[in-house]
């Protein structure tokens, strides 16, 4: 098997940049690739400053920085970004049929040796490899926001997934200073999504109970259960936007495609109120700390 050397990222979003970032930190040579080039810019700048603050905190030296930045590169056309990468990392929008359609190009474009991944959170590989011709060589590869702080990265391993591209891709994790766990068995929501999704599920029915305001129940986590944030919390700080489709993805896959989805989740998302991302969710975020918003 191939030395995995050249990594290539499609998608440069707030994932995909800092995915890039954290393995060019860490050796590889990395080719971030979007169809806009405007959005390349945009996430080489921010990398570019992200390089800069790690040197000014005394995390990295000038010169690992300086070698980070020439270790990577942006390109726009997909072939050229292909051709010789020895991995490649799908971070698009969650939506599986551009997922698969990427997917597709990917198995064209890229030498026969290339592992692909794709960094989805809730679609399964073998779902996103469908039409691919090489599925032994392609995982899950679920990395956390933000990948330059978070340590955990999730390797989900697919039906025809072989055993030595788990191993491959579980060996890149480490070398890029993060810690990976292999999921053996495809699983809806993965692992820690499972848990998270099981506590949102609790919690909403808590509130909508009228037991508690959703900023009591985020006060017993934080305190009672010692997490660094509340469920309501971290559905605002990883986008409402996204919670609710994870909500979705989870009724679907228990065969209850409508499923329950808490009023106060859907009234937020509803009018734009996404969290974070926006400025307000169930927190308004332009105060700090951020201050619990009105139903």
């Amino acid at each position: 098997m191939h030395e995995i050397h050249r990594v290539l990222v499609v998608g440069a979003g707030q994932m995909g940049s800092q995915i890039a970032l954290q393995l060019a930190l860490h050796g590889f040579d990395v080719t971030l690739q979007d169809l806009f080039p405007e959005g390349l810019e945009r996430a080489m700048t921010s990398n570019r400053d992200h390089l800069k603050r790690l040197v000014e905190r005394g995390r990295i030296s000038p010169e690992d920085a300086e070698q980070a930045g020439r270790r990577l590169i942006a390109e726009p056309n997909l072939e050229q970004a292909a051709a010789q990468a020895d991995l490649a990392i799908e971070a698009i929008s969650e939506e599986l049929d551009a997922k698969r359609a990427i997917f597709a190009q990917l198995d064209r474009l890229c030498p026969p040796h290339t592992v692909l991944c794709s960094n989805s959170s809730t679609f399964m590989i073998s779902d996103i490899s469908a039409g691919v011709g090489r599925r032994n060589l392609c995982a899950n590869m679920h990395w956390f926001y933000p990948p330059l702080v978070m340590r955990l990265v999730e390797v989900v391993k697919g039906n025809e997934t072989s055993e030595e591209t788990v191993q491959r891709v579980a060996e890149v994790v480490r070398q890029a200073n993060r810690e990976p766990v292999v999921l053996r068995k495809e699983s809806q929501g993965f692992l820690v999504n499972r848990v998270v999704y099981a506590i949102f599920e609790e919690a909403f029915s808590i509130l909508e109970e009228g037991v508690a305001s959703f900023a009591d129940i985020d006060k017993a986590l934080e305190l009672g259960l010692n997490h660094p944030m509340g469920p309501f919390k971290l559905g605002d700080f990883s986008g409402l936007d996204v919670v609710i489709n994870g909500c979705r993805s989870m009724y679907e896959a228990n065969d209850n495609p409508n499923g329950p989805l808490p009023k106060a989740l859907r009234d937020r998302v509803d009018r734009g109120d996404w969290g974070r991302k926006t400025g307000k969710g169930f927190y308004d975020w332009s105060s700090q700390p951020p201050a619990p918003t009105e139903d």
